[in-house]
């Protein structure tokens, strides 16, 4: 099947419209203001009010968010999923919490860092981040895509770190994802999206077949 795609860390007009009109399964928005990618909620909802056309769905991404943080960005705009940099037990808080499907992104530096929780519904599985990061994902650092070749994940899952238009179908290949989630591989400087980079990004990921998935 074709591999779906998620644009994460969108900022202005032109890069939304851009993944939205190349066939985004999903953009995401970054609440986490130690990133060059972070808006506040607020801006997000404009930006998603300007765009009148069909709407991928939408990701919201809090890295160590609290509750009142995460509900106050809901009062904001609406999102259809939460990304959660957090412990699993945590994950499953926000799920109860939110009642909105929630998906843990998980550093991985090998296979047994691999997740085998079934109750979440999504993981967003990528390397881990650099000792001198200052955020956990958007590092531009790739996975050992190997690891996940005969990985039997216990849920949905998308790979991230790493990718740009120029790799993005032998990740694809090596890993068997189904889905790529891809950000600073679409960018000119951080936090700046480029609208031929993100076309020729979704392009190249749905140019090849992935392996089913749960």
């Amino acid at each position: 099947m074709k591999s779906k795609v998620k644009i994460c860390g969108l900022r202005d007009e032109e890069g939304l419209q851009a993944a939205c009109d190349a066939g985004a399964d999903w953009i995401g928005f970054v609440f986490f203001a130690h990133s060059p990618r972070f808006l506040t909620p607020v801006r997000a909802a404009s930006l998603l009010e300007r765009y009148t056309r069909t709407m991928p769905q939408i990701v919201g991404l809090f890295v160590k968010a609290s509750d009142d943080v995460i509900a106050e960005t809901l009062s904001s705009i609406k999102l259809d999923i939460l990304q959660i940099y957090d412990t699993t037990s945590r994950a499953r808080e926000i799920k109860a919490r939110f009642d909105l499907p929630v998906w843990r992104s998980c550093a991985v530096e090998t296979e047994m860092d691999l997740p085998t929780e079934t109750d979440l519904d999504g993981y967003v599985i990528e390397p881990r981040q650099p000792s001198d990061a200052t955020r956990p994902g958007g590092n531009g650092v790739r996975l050992d895509w190997s690891l996940l070749s005969h990985w039997k994940a216990p849920a949905p899952w998308m790979l991230a770190g790493g990718l740009n238009p120029g790799n993005v179908a032998q990740a694809i290949k090596a890993s068997n994802a189904s889905a790529v989630d891809v950000s600073s591989g679409v960018e000119i400087a951080p936090g700046d999206k480029s609208p031929e980079l993100i076309r020729n990004f979704i392009k190249n990921a749905r140019s090849t077949c992935a392996a089913d998935q749960n």
